[in-house]
């Protein structure tokens, strides 16, 4: 092997090894859209069933040892099921990771959650979010990833200032709930389920109501959650800057919120996103970032999703690794603009597939995750074993 093929062999072992993305638990349960859903035999209907699934994606990939877990949908006991959740990190080598608190199901929560005009509903709304801290606590989680649906349609029938306050007060005592090694997670949407206004719409909405709650409050990035066309590196490198970056929800959309695997619409969009982050890493800037994925799988095979996703994350975090930062900084300084954009796209049309096929190999992985997934058999006996059960539907948003 040349010394320069060597040289770049070590820094992608590098980059990979430095790679972790957590998947979530209720990307292997039915999900839909709001018209219906597709019932899949193989779907997964239990917390025990998610995580077995979880654990083989896992230990097909090597670089998924967390599953994030819906509160309501995972754990309606509360943190009475603290227990028999370690119990499963403990049977399927696994841990829970981000705590999602269900604030857009209750019918109380028609007018909204932490920001309903009723300060008995907006109490109850606080509640839940503090007991979703209590079990993360229980968990050893430290992240609390927070979404809320809350909005209105119509124009005059909220007062949007008012909801700011209350937000601002929700988000603060939350805040002050959480164990020094935690964190809270704000996730934006600009739009759905409300359409005329929704109270967290976009990442500078999302930037200052974390600075209101506290040092431990971040932004959380879902890369599906932007108007079309908009520059999600740009909201990256500022987030970055401000040091207020704190996690991603990965997926891809080709028009809004669609929740596609990651890469099958825009992969050069992930890899621009990728590329802020380890020029922000190469010029110093520490942020903890939660790489997370958020996806409904209601066509694809829910394993078969995942793995595709978690290997395309690797295979574009390794391009966008893989830049020539030095060369890219002179030529950014000189304007030499055919030769940046030249340089910046070798790197995403570079094959890397064969670095991170050698990387698995070396870690005692399958070359082709989702190849050793579809010859393991565990996706016939799950689907035989679950199919007796396959109208079980979760619920998704």
């Amino acid at each position: 092997m040349a010394e320069s093929e060597s040289a770049l062999f070590d820094h992608a072992e590098k980059a990979l090894d430095a790679f972790q993305i957590e998947i979530p638990s209720w990307g292997f349960a039915n999900t839909g859209t709001r018209f219906g859903k597709f019932v899949q035999p193989a779907a997964a209907s239990t917390i025990e069933e998610k995580f077995a699934d979880a654990a083989e994606v896992h230990r097909l990939t090597g670089v998924t040892p967390t599953t994030a877990l819906h509160v309501l949908w995972d754990l309606p006991g509360g943190v009475g099921d603290v227990p028999r959740v370690k119990e499963l990190e403990r049977r399927f080598g696994v841990r829970a990771g981000a705590i999602n608190p269900n604030l857009f199901q209750d019918q109380e929560y028609k007018f909204g959650s932490l920001c309903n005009p009723s300060a008995a509903i907006r109490r109850q709304a606080v509640d839940h979010v503090l007991d979703s801290i209590e079990i993360a606590k229980g968990l050893g989680c430290r992240d609390l990833s927070l979404w809320l649906a809350d909005g209105s349609n119509y124009p005059g029938t909220q007062s949007i200032r008012k909801r700011i306050g209350w937000l601002e007060e929700a988000l603060q005592t939350a805040h002050a709930h959480l164990a020094p090694n935690q964190r809270l997670l704000v996730e934006y949407k600009p739009f759905e389920p409300a359409f005329y206004h929704t109270d967290i719409a976009d990442w500078g909405m999302a930037s200052l109501l974390a600075q209101a709650a506290g040092p431990q409050a971040r932004v959380l990035v879902d890369t599906g959650h932007h108007y079309t066309s908009q520059n999600i590196e740009q909201i990256v490198a500022w987030l970055l800057h401000t040091e207020m970056l704190g996690g991603f929800h990965f997926n891809d959309r080709r028009y809004a919120d669609d929740d596609l695997t990651l890469g099958s619409i825009d992969p050069y969009q992930i890899f621009r996103i990728f590329h802020e982050i380890h020029a922000g890493a190469a010029e110093g800037l520490g942020a903890e970032i939660a790489y997370m994925v958020d996806q409904s799988h209601n066509i694809k095979g829910k394993m078969e999703a995942t793995v595709q996703t978690v290997v395309t994350a690797q295979e574009l975090w390794l391009k966008a690794a893989l830049i020539d930062r030095e060369q890219l900084a002179a030529y950014q300084q000189s304007c030499d603009t055919v030769a940046a954009e030249e340089l910046f796209r070798g790197a995403f049309w570079h094959d890397v597939r064969p670095m991170a096929a050698a990387w698995r190999e070396k870690h005692g992985l399958p070359a082709d995750p989702l190849a050793a997934l579809r010859a393991s058999g565990y996706l016939e006996r799950i689907t035989r074993e679950r199919g007796s059960r396959s109208s079980a539907v979760s619920s998704y948003a």
